[in-house]
C-alpha cells in the first residue's frame, strides 16, 4: 500500500497499523514515521491519503490554533491533580502561549491517521506526545480538514482528554 506524501507503508502485524518510513512532518519540524489505522473494507480508502496530503502542508505555527484547548486541557489535569494531592505532577503554566513549552513535540511522539468508529467517521491525524503536566497518558491533538472550507481555517485540533474527544 503506498499513500502520496508518505510512500510505501509496511504493515506491522504487532500493532495492526500500516508503517510509513521517516518523512518530513513540517507542523513538527522533523521527520517521523506516521502510523495508518486503515482495514481492507474501510468504505473510503481515499480519506486517508487526502487527510495526509492537508496534514503534511501545514506549517509550525498551525499548533497555536490550538493553544487554548491545550491549555484548557492542562488546567483540568492540573485540577484533578491537585484535588487528588498528587502534586509531584504538578507544573506551572501561567499562558496559553507557555503551553508548548511543556510539550516534547519532537520525533518521540506518534503521528496517527485514523477512521473515528463513532460519530462523525471523519479520518483523523493524530499526533501524541509527552507533556510535563501528564507524564502518565501524555497529549492527544486530532486534526480534521473540513471538505470545502479555507485551509489555514479547515484545521480543527482537538486536544483528547483520557480518551474522549474534547468539545
Amino acid at each position: 500500500m503506498e499513500i502520496p506524501g508518505i510512500g510505501e507503508l509496511r504493515y506491522d502485524h504487532l500493532s495492526g497499523c500500516y508503517t510509513s518510513s521517516p518523512v518530513t512532518v513540517p507542523v513538527l519540524a522533523c521527520r517521523h514515521s506516521v502510523l495508518v489505522e486503515l482495514s481492507d473494507d474501510d468504505p473510503a480508502p481515499q480519506d486517508f491519503e487526502v487527510a495526509v496530503q492537508n496534514f503534511l502542508v501545514l506549517e509550525p505555527n498551525a499548533l497555536l490554533h490550538c493553544a487554548a484547548a491545550v491549555f484548557a486541557y492542562y488546567l483540568d489535569v492540573t485540577a484533578d491533580v491537585l484535588a487528588a494531592g498528587d502534586d509531584d505532577w504538578f507544573v506551572e503554566i501561567a499562558t496559553e502561549e507557555a503551553v508548548f513549552d511543556h510539550i516534547q513535540l519532537g520525533s518521540a511522539g506518534a503521528v496517527v491517521v485514523r477512521r473515528l468508529s463513532s460519530g462523525d467517521r471523519r479520518v483523523y491525524v493524530s499526533l501524541e506526545f509527552e507533556c510535563d503536566w501528564e507524564p502518565e497518558h501524555g497529549l492527544q491533538i486530532g486534526a480534521a480538514r473540513r471538505q470545502g472550507r479555507d485551509e489555514g481555517r479547515a484545521i480543527r485540533w482537538t486536544p483528547h482528554q483520557r480518551g474522549r474527544l474534547r468539545r
